[in-house]
């Protein structure tokens, strides 16, 4: 990543405030609870829906990008172990064009083991991004929105998000919108939600992904009977919208 990117304020490092500290908590949690291998692309409804939303999120990029994202700046906002950084690469990103910021210190370890070294990885609080103003074409978040309870926190991040946007740029975004009601730690964001945190934005959203306890029973029985449940959207629980700067 070019230095001049980073030239707003010095990393954050790790934050202090409440609303981190117990998303940091909840993540703990959930890493002890989850069963092994949930989230593995050997879990045959797991790699259905992941090859459907990546031919989705392809369509869009696709469209907007003439089909290259060669020379395109892309940060991910909750990067995680970034899976979906390596996955811009091989979509024809360059490496030293993509930057990752994740609130957890071990998933930016793993990011830093797995991604290549011209990524740029940073391990802090995404609602003071240390990136200059207008320096991304493209900012992507996937599952980040639904893991902060906090209103004000949810704003700051949305807000931080625009401002490192340039002008012709989009956020790219992927979360639920329905709550789930085995889990207290997330909540879904809707509509009117996502139009109260990127105010004025030109939005346009589309349902996707079979809710995931559906699919997890459909993907055991039949990957085609998966593929036509999914396809009807009725029992979709995330969206995947483009916003727009006005």
């Amino acid at each position: 990543m070019n230095d001049s990117l980073t030239g707003k304020k010095p990393a954050p490092g790790l934050p202090a405030n409440s609303e981190s500290q117990r998303i940091i908590e909840a993540y703990n949690r959930r890493d002890q609870a989850l069963p092994p291998g949930r989230y593995s692309s050997f879990e045959i409804s797991h790699l259905l829906l992941q090859q459907e939303l990546e031919r989705r999120i392809l369509r869009v990029l696709g469209s907007r990008t003439h089909q290259n994202l060669a020379g395109r700046r892309i940060l991910e906002v909750g990067c995680g172990s970034g899976r979906w950084l390596r996955q811009f690469i091989q979509w024809g990103a360059a490496p030293e064009d993509l930057a990752g910021v994740d609130l957890l210190p071990d998933r930016i370890v793993q990011a830093h083991k797995l991604c290549p070294a011209g990524v740029h990885l940073e391990c802090g609080d995404a609602s003071h991004l240390a990136f200059e103003s207008q320096s991304f074409d493209i900012v992507f978040q996937a599952m980040a929105f639904t893991s902060i309870l906090s209103g004000e926190v949810k704003g700051s991040v949305a807000q931080e998000m625009l401002r490192v946007l340039r002008k012709d740029g989009f956020v790219l975004w992927y979360d639920f919108f329905v709550n789930n009601p085995r889990n207290p730690d997330v909540r879904g964001v809707g509509k009117t939600e996502l139009r109260e945190l990127f105010p004025g934005c030109l939005i346009q959203c589309a349902r996707v992904t079979l809710a995931p306890p559906i699919g997890r029973l459909l993907g055991r029985f039949s990957e085609s009977a998966y593929r036509f449940v999914s396809a009807l959207r009725f029992a979709s629980t995330h969206f995947l919208a483009v916003i727009e700067k006005p």
